[in-house]
């Protein structure tokens, strides 16, 4: 899992091939978005590593949300950086459980009905059980955390009833939409929601916000114009409270 500077200070790091993590390098210290599956906290380690950092570095991680591929790796990278980590409460009380799935629905494509029958249908939800690990900070929509220069937390529930994206206020805002959308083949909806409905109205509520750039839990990266793609898409809903 080799990291890709995206913007300076930011890395991507492609985890089994499937899900995008993280990490944010500055002078004190190291960011982490996401931990990718289970079994996966050596490559994360050794990619910040590579970043010319230590383990003990990572001071934060900021999980968007509870599913396998996304908290998987949380509570060994935990016991081993001592890190501090932020979820909303809706997912954290399941990740705290070592659980991760609540029940899907396919979005409405073909690429997104066969995701679901190989993936997840007829599957238990013990399947995508993961390590119990705790959560130390619980944080809600709209709260500011001082994390990498300035992070604004946002409720985006759809795709998965406690999920969060992270604006960075850095490089003229960087969103971090988590699985709210995909750019795997162009920006669409992600290929499972809990509640479509729901994805429909994060995706408007983040369209109202500016950034620059965007990052997926799935698929390219956008660097420059993102927010007026998500706006073609997805109309702003309303002015975000800040």
């Amino acid at each position: 899992m080799s990291p890709k500077e995206l913007l300076p200070g930011l890395f991507t790091l492609y985890c089994r091939k499937t899900v995008n993590l993280f990490l944010i390098v500055d002078d004190e210290s190291v960011t982490l978005i996401d931990t990718g599956f289970p079994g996966s906290a050596d490559d994360i380690l050794n990619a910040v590593t590579t970043c010319g950092r230590r383990p003990e570095d990572v001071a934060d991680i900021l999980v968007t949300h509870c599913h396998s591929d996304h908290a998987g790796s949380l509570a060994e990278l935990k016991e081993r950086t001592g890190a501090t980590s932020y979820m909303h409460p809706t997912d954290a009380e399941f990740v705290r459980r070592g659980k991760t799935m609540r029940p899907v629905v396919p979005s409405p494509t073909v690429l997104s009905h066969v995701f679901y029958r190989v993936n997840l249908k007829g599957k238990p939800p013990e399947a995508f059980d993961i390590p119990p690990a705790e959560v130390d900070r619980d944080i809600v929509d709209g709260e500011e955390l001082a994390i990498a220069g300035g992070m604004t937390a946002i409720h985006v529930p759809g795709h998965c009833a406690g999920q969060l994206a992270f604006l960075w206020h850095r490089h003229d805002g960087v969103l971090f939409a988590a699985d709210t959308a995909a750019n795997a083949f162009g920006l669409t909806l992600s290929p499972v929601y809990e509640d479509l409905d729901d994805g429909r109205r994060s995706l408007a509520k983040l369209s109202a916000y500016d950034f620059e750039n965007a990052c997926f839990g799935h698929g390219k990266p956008i660097i420059g114009g993102a927010d007026e793609k998500f706006r073609n898409k997805w109309p702003a809903a309303r002015e975000p409270a800040h």
